[in-house]
């Protein structure tokens, strides 16, 4: 009996997973934000999705016991008698145990196995940057490769940001992308909406890593996601996803000393930030 009700715990698992995207576009996700531009977003999303409709079946069930019982055995007058008192049934204690156990460890499953590929870092990606967060803006260093532990990297290029000047992390899509994080002051966190995942920038020895696969090319305004001081709120950064081969060039004339604006110009992308501004900080009021 618990072999069969462990197959369809897992079964029904299985299907709401797999038909989750469905489901979430039916009922607005849920309330978790749709329109992610990555694989592991998905798949985060995916799961948000199963552990909803999980929860709602769950609900559901436990609701109709209650309502089912409270027409059922209503007082209907005053020499009504109480139903069945049965001290214990052992077939329904240990359902209503193993059940719940079942259900929670499908969920942590699933769980886990999200986790362990969003967290999931390759040895070779095909894109390395640096992100480094400073009072109150972003560096971005493209590398040649991830950075082994205890190494300072030397990168191939980069990009600054400054009060006037937005900076613009072009990245390209269908590719492997690293992300090693730090902070030359103190804890910032690098966000970008569209990726349905943030993570912070600490600084000292603490280098956080992690890479997505972006599918769609487009751009995205990014932000600091940790309040970091002063100007928190104007560490606005821009990523601009293009092709592989735009990248390659984009990437080229970076190395040959053009400027960030005219490496831009030369792949037929607008020269500044179109997706947010720089703030006026008066620094000097």
């Amino acid at each position: 009996m618990l072999r069969r009700i462990g197959g369809l715990i897992t079964a029904a698992g299985l299907t709401v997973l797999l038909a989750g995207c469905d489901v979430g576009a039916t009922f607005d996700g849920f309330g978790w934000p749709q329109g992610g531009i990555t694989a592991q977003s998905k798949q985060m999303y995916d799961l948000w999705i199963g552990s909803v409709v999980a929860a709602l079946a769950v609900g559901v069930f436990v609701w109709g016991l209650i309502f089912w019982c409270v027409a059922r055995y209503r007082k209907r007058s005053s020499q009504a008698e109480l139903p069945l008192q049965t001290r214990f049934n052992l077939p329904i204690e240990v359902l209503y145990t193993v059940l719940p156990f079942l259900v929670v460890s499908v969920l942590f499953f699933y769980t886990a196995k999200v986790q362990t590929e969003v967290n999931r870092v390759s040895a070779n990606p095909d894109v390395t940057v640096e992100v480094v967060g400073f009072k109150w803006n972003w560096q971005f260093n493209y590398l040649s490769g991830p950075t082994p532990e205890g190494v300072t990297p030397t990168p191939v290029a980069t990009v600054t940001g400054t009060s006037e000047v937005i900076p613009i992390l072009v990245v390209p899509v269908g590719k492997t992308i690293r992300f090693e994080e730090t902070s030359r002051d103190v804890i910032h966190s690098f966000w970008v909406p569209e990726l349905l995942f943030k993570r912070d920038v600490f600084p000292g020895n603490v280098r956080n890593v992690f890479e997505v696969r972006i599918e769609e090319e487009g751009r995205y305004v990014g932000r600091c996601a940790e309040l970091c001081g002063t100007y928190h709120s104007m560490m606005n950064f821009e990523v601009v996803a293009v092709s592989a081969a735009e990248y390659d060039t984009f990437l080229t004339q970076l190395k040959a000393g053009k400027s960030v604006q005219d490496a831009l110009v030369s792949i037929g992308e607008a020269p500044l930030a179109t997706k947010t501004q720089p703030f006026p900080t008066k620094r000097d009021a």
